[in-house]
């Protein structure tokens, strides 16, 4: 799909906004949207594209090293030595096995949250109200939202009572902007446009109603996908160590052959048949065969570490890339924190107590020091429940169990 240019829907009235999308307050007929789902595409990013089990397996065999192994266990079937030659490959194969076989369980990871994350939005659909795929809507399409909603493309806001939204993905604010429905000037900055809603941000407060002006790649966030796929993407730290030792040790045994061979063959006055067999001997038992399978096993043992608390890890060698890092420079809204404010103690003339749990999921304990509170033995409990359910009431706020939020 071809990147979208979209004109300035910022500075544009909400009619004029309408009128250049081809669409109404009820929004488009079935027809219609069809048809613009075949122009523009579905609403998504794309992905991208996935290497084949076959080239992922072959993929594990490109490395200095693992080429030095392969040549060894060919020379030393060439000189009739067998069993070298099984433990070589058993070796290269193994560690070969060990990396395909934890990334096939990464990349099935990530396609099962993939299908758990797909939203559904509310749109207006001759004069309907409709929910759709959000991967179906597309430009004209009317956007119904409401506190606590994804926005799912960006958007025209063409009504809004009350409206903020947590823009921090796109500007690293984690202070809610108010949104309306008054065009901004033509140049003003992406976190000014005030009259827009943008993809991947959240609505904070309000109710909205928007029309579609770009999808996909055509969106704020799109833009910024694509220049991500720009960025050159570099060998870790371990691999460029592991290259570098693999092209000295081979210059070194080949030097130290090359000399044997020479002060055998003019010094000793040596048979050069004889003496080329010793030196091939020793340059094949002078390269570690083991050396790639420890590193593979320890960098897996470090995955399944990391498994352990809840973090996917798709190649092995970012393992030690994390271990790598001295000093992280990030925006820490969305990054380090979740910009969710939750509670996480609750304190009476009594005790204090600690709320566990994380976001707003809605799972988790209250303790008191190692021990779960119950409500029987802390009558308290019931009176902080009752406040609870007394500030729910005067807010439109909802935790939904199944969406993305």
């Amino acid at each position: 799909m071809n990147r979208q240019t979209d004109p300035p829907y910022h500075a544009f009235s909400v009619d004029h906004a309408l009128d250049a999308l081809r669409t109404g307050p009820g929004g488009l007929t079935s027809d219609e949207a069809s048809r613009r789902l075949v122009e523009h595409g579905a609403n998504r990013l794309p992905e991208p594209p996935r290497r084949s089990a076959l080239v992922r397996f072959l993929l594990h065999f490109h490395n200095i090293l693992i080429y030095v192994l392969l040549a060894s266990a060919f020379i030393t079937a060439m000189l009739g030595h067998w069993v070298d030659t099984g433990v070589i490959l058993a070796v290269v194969v193994a560690n070969a096995l060990i990396g395909f076989i934890q990334e096939g369980r990464a990349e099935d990871a990530m396609g099962a949250i993939r299908g758990m994350l797909a939203p559904h939005t509310a749109v207006l659909r001759e004069d309907a109200r409709r929910s759709i795929d959000a991967a179906e809507i597309v430009p004209g399409d009317i956007v119904l939202l409401e506190a606590g909603d994804r926005v799912p493309a960006d958007l025209r806001v063409i009504e809004a009572r009350g409206l903020k939204a947590e823009e921090a993905i796109l500007t690293g604010e984690s202070v809610p902007v108010d949104k309306n429905v008054s065009p901004v000037a033509e140049n003003a900055p992406l976190g000014d446009r005030g009259s827009m809603l943008f993809s991947g941000t959240l609505v904070a407060a309000g109710t909205a109603r928007g029309v579609v002006v770009a999808t996909g790649m055509g969106t704020e966030i799109g833009h910024i996908s694509g220049m991500l796929a720009k960025v050159e993407r570099l060998t870790t730290p371990l691999v460029r160590q592991m290259d570098v030792f693999a092209r000295w040790l081979t210059l070194f045994i080949l030097l130290i052959s090359a000399g044997l061979l020479a002060f055998g063959t003019f010094v000793r006055h040596l048979p050069f048949d004889e003496m080329f067999m010793i030196v091939v001997g020793l340059a094949v038992a002078a390269i570690p065969e083991g050396l790639p399978a420890v590193l593979t096993i320890t960098l897996a043992v470090g995955v399944q570490a990391m498994a352990r608390r809840n973090a996917i890890v798709r190649r092995l060698p970012a393992i030690e890339t994390l271990g790598s890092v001295s000093v992280i420079c990030t925006d820490k809204t969305g990054t380090l924190t979740r910009n969710e404010m939750v509670v996480t103690a609750l304190v009476s003339a009594d005790c204090r107590f600690a709320v566990e749990g994380a976001g707003y999921a809605p799972e988790g304990k209250v303790t008191v020091g190692d021990a779960v509170a119950d409500a029987a033995h802390y009558p308290v409990l019931e009176e902080f429940a009752r406040g609870r359910r007394l500030v729910q009431r005067c807010g439109s706020g909802a935790v939904r169990r199944g969406l993305a939020h």
